[in-house]
């Protein structure tokens, strides 16, 4: 409905300052809708690092209710869940639409609670993989077939998850393509000299070719392929260096890896964890972003590289090669081939050109596509559809 403007509700478990695509998408598919004169209320779970307060609006301007600050394992999901509903069930006449964001005990209570007092609502699970594991669980059996028997809006990230969907039994015409938004302001290309400052502060050389990777360091992301890659790439090319910026229970092993390596200590880098604020200024600092993980829903990561024009080196899983087209934005590998993934960094390091080139189209795209606005929009008509069927 052009011009009509929404009451939502947007529930997920966690939100910033917790990290993960989700959360980043929640607040920014949030205060991206205010902008545009909607209204959005988030309901979420508490405990560290959320702040101890139960009614909160945080830094972008998003009205958030915490809360089970203090419960903690099935507890707090028994509680929260029971909360979710008791809000929606008190918010009729309030919210216009309910946006369940990620899978969990809240989405089944959540559920019924707006089907019986007649709100509508869209759900959006996290990632690749996602449908057969709820499959296998009773009340992940229950939210999908409720899901499938109410024909609810279900919004997925990349072709994996619409094939794992239509293998599950739900229909075509209530799966909708939902990607994560960027800032594009936010995350964009280095200007000149921008980069000398941040490199002297990590002990990295200006002239170096720096390889960056942002994000957890934990086993699921391809981290040891990464490695292996990298060391392949760098025994030729002296001038590169492998940037992580990130934190997680890999890292020892990972350091382990490092000094066994036989590269020079300056040669691979442990930033550890950054604020959100720094991410785009150490994007901005480096020339190539790595992602060869065997799994992903949407890598925002991914995406925020490529708004800040960095060609990338990615694994071939269908989130990655949604945005990535090989030798265009980037090139593509085989997940745990050390060798191509090693080759594609070599080729990259000897062609600046090349580089350039990859950078600027992986930036345009990301202007085209993903931008907030864009995605905001594909929002807007998604509410305008489940109004549209309850009616």
């Amino acid at each position: 409905m052009p011009g009509q403007k929404y009451r939502v509700l947007l529930i997920s478990d966690s939100y910033p300052p917790v990290l993960g695509g989700s959360e980043v998408e929640a607040q920014r598919v949030s205060a991206g809708m205010i902008r545009r004169g909607h209204t959005v209320k988030v309901l979420c779970s508490g405990g560290p690092p959320m702040p101890p307060v139960r009614h909160w609006v945080d830094d972008v301007g998003v009205s958030v209710e915490i809360l089970t600050r203090t419960s903690r394992g099935k507890v707090k999901d028994l509680i929260f869940a029971t909360e979710v509903a008791a809000a929606i069930i008190a918010g009729k006449g309030r919210y216009d639409v309910v946006y369940f964001l990620m899978q969990g005990l809240h989405l089944a209570f959540g559920m019924v609670a707006a089907r019986l007092v007649g709100i509508p609502f869209v759900v959006k699970i996290a990632g690749s993989g996602v449908i057969p594991v709820m499959r296998r669980t009773r009340m992940g059996k229950y939210e999908l077939d409720w899901m499938k028997s109410w024909k609810t809006p279900l919004m997925l990230l990349n072709p994996g998850m619409f094939l794992e969907a239509i293998d599950d039994g739900l229909s075509a015409d209530q799966l909708v393509w939902m990607p994560n938004p960027v800032d594009l302001e936010q995350f964009r290309p280095r200007r000149s000299n921008e980069a000398e400052q941040w490199r002297a502060a990590h002990g990295i050389s200006p002239d170096a070719t720096a390889v960056i990777y942002v994000g957890r360091l934990s086993h699921e992301k391809g981290l040891r392929e990464l490695f292996a890659g990298f060391m392949v790439a760098a025994r030729t090319s002296p001038q590169a260096v492998l940037v992580l910026v990130g934190d997680g229970q890999m890292r020892p092993e990972l350091e382990a890896l490092a000094a066994q390596s036989g590269l020079p200590s300056h040669q691979i880098r442990f930033i550890g964890r950054v604020k959100p604020h720094e991410v785009p200024v150490c994007l901005r600092a480096c020339d190539i972003f790595a992602l060869t993980s065997p799994g992903e829903g949407f890598a925002c990561a991914l995406l925020e590289a490529m708004a800040s024009g960095l060609p990338s080196v990615v694994s071939d899983i269908p989130a990655n090669i949604q945005l990535v087209d090989d030798g265009v934005h980037g090139i593509i590998t085989p997940f745990g081939d050390a060798d191509r993934i090693g080759q594609a960094f070599q080729r990259l390091f000897q062609d600046p050109d090349a580089r350039n080139a990859m950078g600027q189209a992986a930036r345009q795209r990301a202007a085209d596509n993903y931008a907030t606005d864009k995605v905001v929009e594909l929002y807007e008509n998604l509410f305008a559809r489940a109004l549209s069927a309850r009616s």
